[in-house]
């Protein structure tokens, strides 16, 4: 049995590991367009930065694909046949396959303005991308970034780090406000505007001007303004990578529609990673999520199912991490930016500005619905069990040393939480004192039991 496996990112890579790993007799052949070798997507601002050279961010040596027998193909998928399970590639040879597992990822959205191809407009997501900005950056004398999520950021540092003076274009009237509830969102504002960024509320791009020789010189805002510029950053989120299946019958939406065994509505074809859309997503979940995790789960998912062995795809409670320049980021299970009905939060925010707790509860049971962190680590599996468990805020509360990362090396902040806690309630919580590694094994075991 031949596989092909369109893209060779997180997800695409994960399948043919697992394949491998699951049969020894299957043919895989992995094509992608973007690198001759999977990176690690995540890490490409660290090249940029100098903490990393391309090479760190292969996880794997190039003799490793010989030797597991996956055959790595650089060519572009063009078109799909369905029906002769045939695909057809710029490089005019067609490959034909048994089955197929398209993880084609995402692309950055551009939305139609006028200049959005000119030389040095460019969003961070490939390899392509990361050279154009190394490029960009000779004798670069100032950018702008479109666009207020996580890659905005990034970039944002990235350039930053080169001492490269940056304006940041926030449509929203605060950083992120979609995705963080409000003291979270501002926290991130001032710290943007601490490390010297130029950050830009409430405003948005409305045309990109050349120089005259094809390149980007300035851009034009929502409120009239002209900025120049040598670098433009397109960072108003991703879209899945789906252009190529025109005219194949495989039934998209915004992304390729998959059931819960990861397939589409085409006889041997399956979708993951982020150009997947999940037809009924669990509740709390997404039907498209574009994160690393996601997809290597649905990568391990998918082997399975292809291999006879059928298992429905169950990503769990929902989490994610991210950085904000100095500040870290954390998220298990719901925190919306806008509480829901029936819904309450405990937040405390450390003086310095730069760390803070929120618990999300539900009014009614008083069960833990989620945790958001800003510069403070939890424990992943703690908190997840408290969320599975539906457990009563004040048993979080009283064990919340349990949830600390490596307590040894980094500060506590229980006391002041529940400070705030008896200030709002006027409840007073016993606490437990510092819990050993030991603990939190003995506990993450007796809730399994």
């Amino acid at each position: 049995m031949h596989i092909a496996i369109i893209g060779n990112g997180i997800s695409g890579i994960t399948a043919a590991r697992t394949l491998r790993q699951l049969s020894a007799d299957c043919q895989i052949t992995v094509i992608s367009a973007e690198s001759d070798y999977f990176f690690s997507r995540t890490a490409l601002m660290y090249v940029y930065m100098g903490h990393l050279r391309w090479k760190d961010i292969q996880p794997y040596e190039d003799w490793f694909w010989e030797k597991n027998r996956i055959q790595l193909k650089k060519a572009r998928i063009q078109s799909i046949d369905t029906q002769a399970k045939t695909l057809h590639s710029d490089s005019g040879e067609p490959i034909s396959y048994d089955k197929l597992i398209i993880a084609s990822g995402s692309q950055p959205n551009k939305f139609g303005w006028p200049g959005q191809d000119l030389s040095g407009v460019h969003g961070l997501y490939s390899k392509q991308d990361l050279e154009a900005m190394e490029k960009g950056s000779v004798g670069l004398q100032s950018a702008v970034i479109v666009g207020g999520g996580l890659i905005g950021i990034e970039m944002a540092e990235m350039f930053h780090s080169r001492h490269i003076p940056v304006v940041f274009l926030v449509r929203e009237p605060s950083f992120w406000n979609v995705t963080l509830p409000a003291e979270e969102s501002d926290m991130i504002n001032r710290h943007i505007r601490e490390q010297g960024i130029d950050l830009r509320l409430n405003t948005e791009l409305k045309e990109i001007i050349g120089d005259g020789t094809g390149k980007v010189g300035a851009v034009i805002t929502s409120t009239g303004e002209r900025i120049s510029c040598g670098y433009v950053g397109l960072t108003a989120g991703v879209s899945p990578n789906i252009g190529f299946l025109q005219g194949s019958g495989i039934a998209t939406q915004r992304g390729i529609l998959v059931d819960a065994y990861l397939q589409t509505n085409a006889p041997d074809v399956y979708a993951i990673g982020d150009c997947a859309e999940l037809q009924q997503p669990n509740p709390g979940r997404r039907a498209i999520e574009p994160v690393w995790y996601t997809g290597r789960m649905m990568g391990e998912n998918v082997a399975h199912n292809i291999l006879g062995k059928k298992i429905t795809y169950q990503p769990g409670i929902w989490f994610n991490s991210a950085k904000f320049f100095d500040i870290e980021y954390q998220i298990y299970g719901q925190v919306p930016a806008q509480l829901k009905a029936g819904e309450a939060s405990l937040y405390w925010e450390h003086p310095d500005g730069k760390k803070s707790i929120r618990i999300v509860y539900d009014q009614t049971t008083s069960a833990v619905l989620g945790f958001n962190l800003m510069g403070i680590r939890y424990r992943h599996e703690v908190c997840e069990r408290w969320i599975q468990g539906k457990t009563p805020l004040e048993n979080v509360l009283q064990n919340l040393s349990l949830a600390n990362f490596d307590p040894e090396f980094f500060p506590e902040y229980e006391a002041a939480l529940l400070e705030k806690y008896s200030t709002e309630t006027g409840r007073k919580i016993q606490r437990r004192a510092k819990r050993s590694l030991r603990s939190v094994l003995q506990f993450l075991k007796s809730s399994q039991a």
